[in-house]
Order: structure tokens, then C-alpha cells, then sequence
């Protein structure tokens, strides 16, 4: 039992989803599969095999989302022990912007407006932010940016491009691509748990080292290196930005905060 396969079951078929998920849950090693699933519940684990199969079955919500398919989506990953969510007010840990509409005043906070699906916790761990639907002023998320530059960490969405770890890779080797780590626990939020690279760069590197933040990593300011990874894009134009293009070519998949979760 795999989520690569019952992605590829899905792409392949013409509906409805159920007649692809209902006989993938129905198999005699589903109840192995969601115990295994649940060691990824809280922070203490590491398990590369694990990390591939959330991602793959990560793929998997990513197609169902793509014209958002609620029943099926909840049927599957309630069945495997997730818990969805619908929480307001605006958190960029549980939320991913949708849509923006622009407020007049361009100091006006992040506002939910309606949540176009919920998200998904696996214990401590998120699985899926909820998409939503945003009024916020120009200060706080831009519409056209907030909304439409790339989203990292993540496979497909129809409405803006995105950019995983898979993509440029072919055949088997898209699917050892490893599943962002975020958890919410009682001592605070632990972001990119798996990363091992400080977002401010290494002070005892040169700055051109290979292992150190890029050149164009190096023109974002500490606030939009971190603006990047919790809302995994940005919310606002960065000012050494030249367009989507450009922030499409970042590299932030083993950004961590320091340990204070900055």
C-alpha cells in the first residue's frame, strides 16, 4: 500500500475519486499503513522512507485540491487519521491565501473571508494548510503577490505557480523528494524540522561558499527570508525582487530558524 500509486490510481481515471480511493482504503494493510502514519505525529522520529510517503501522499491532496474535492479529500485522510481544520483568525501555520481582496486601507490586518477547504493535522503534525480567501491592506499582503507568486513546498495548485523538490526530476526519482515538517506543540511551532540550513546564512562560511545562502537569498532581509518560510511565499514584493520569476528561482528548502523559532 502506497500514495504513489493511488496518485497515479487518480490521475488516470475519469471519476468520480471514490472509485479510485474507496478500494486503495479497503485494502487489508490500510490499519498498518495509518499506525505508520501516526509515527509522524510529534517531533521525535526520523524515518527517510516516511518522509516519501507523506510526500507522495501529499501529491495526492494536491490533485484532489486542484478543483477542490471536499468529499473524497475528507473521506481519504480522516479514514487515515487526520483531523481537518477550519480554524480563524488568520495563521499563517494552518493558512495558505487563495485569494486577496484589497482593502481600502492598505494597513488593514489579514482577514478571512471564507475558506475554500479545510486543512488537515496528523497530531502535532500539519499535513495541509486550509485555503483561504483573504481582505487584507496593501502593507500586509499584496493582492497578485500574496495570492499568485510562487508557493513553495508544494506539488500543484491551479491558480499560481509552485515549486517542490521533485520538479525537473524524472521516473522514480521525483518520488524520493522528502515531506516539509511543521509542527504546532505545546512549546511553540517548529518549522522545516528537517532542514539544516541557517536562514541567515552561515557566519563562519564565506559568503560565496556553495554551502552558504545564494546570491539572491543573501538580497532578501531576515524578515522576508522568514516571511518565506512560514507562509511558504511571499506576502509582498520583496524590494531586490524583479518579478515571480525571480523569487522562483530561490532555493529555501533547508531553511530553519535558529532555536528560539526566531
Amino acid at each position: 500500500m502506497n500514495a504513489r500509486a493511488l496518485y497515479e490510481a487518480l490521475l488516470d481515471t475519469d471519476g468520480p475519486y471514490e472509485a479510485v480511493i474507496d478500494p486503495w482504503l479497503a485494502q487489508p494493510s490500510t490499519s498498518d499503513y495509518r499506525a505508520r502514519l501516526h509515527t509522524a505525529a510529534t517531533p521525535h522520529w526520523a524515518d527517510q522512507d516516511l518522509l516519501e510517503e507523506l510526500y507522495a501522499l501529499s501529491r495526492v491532496s494536491d490533485y484532489l485540491l486542484l478543483d477542490p474535492q471536499i468529499p473524497p479529500y475528507l473521506g481519504l485522510f480522516t479514514t487515515l487519521g487526520m483531523t481537518p481544520f477550519n480554524s480563524t483568525p488568520f495563521d499563517p501555520f494552518l493558512h495558505e491565501i487563495t485569494e486577496v481582496e484589497q482593502a481600502d486601507d492598505p494597513h488593514a490586518p489579514i482577514e478571512i473571508l471564507d475558506i475554500r477547504w479545510p486543512g488537515l493535522m496528523l497530531g502535532e503534525l500539519l499535513f495541509t494548510r486550509a485555503g483561504v480567501r483573504v481582505r487584507a491592506g496593501a502593507a500586509h499582503a499584496q493582492r497578485g503577490v500574496a495570492d499568485r507568486w510562487p508557493l513553495y513546498w508544494t506539488h500543484r495548485r491551479a491558480h499560481r505557480p509552485t515549486r517542490d523538490l521533485s520538479q525537473g526530476w524524472g521516473g522514480n526519482s521525483q518520488w524520493r523528494t522528502g515531506f516539509r515538517l511543521d509542527y504546532r506543540t505545546p512549546d511553540g511551532d517548529l518549522l522545516n524540522l528537517a532542514g539544516d540550513t541557517p536562514i541567515d546564512g552561515r557566519p563562519d562560511l564565506h559568503p560565496d561558499h556553495p554551502a552558504n545562502l545564494a546570491p539572491e537569498e543573501r538580497l532578501l532581509t531576515p524578515a522576508e527570508r522568514r516571511e518565506l518560510l512560514r507562509h511558504r511565499t511571499f506576502l509582498r514584493a520583496p524590494a531586490a525582487a524583479t518579478g515571480p520569476e525571480w523569487a522562483g528561482d530561490l532555493f529555501p528548502w533547508e531553511w530553519r530558524l535558529p532555536t528560539d523559532l526566531g
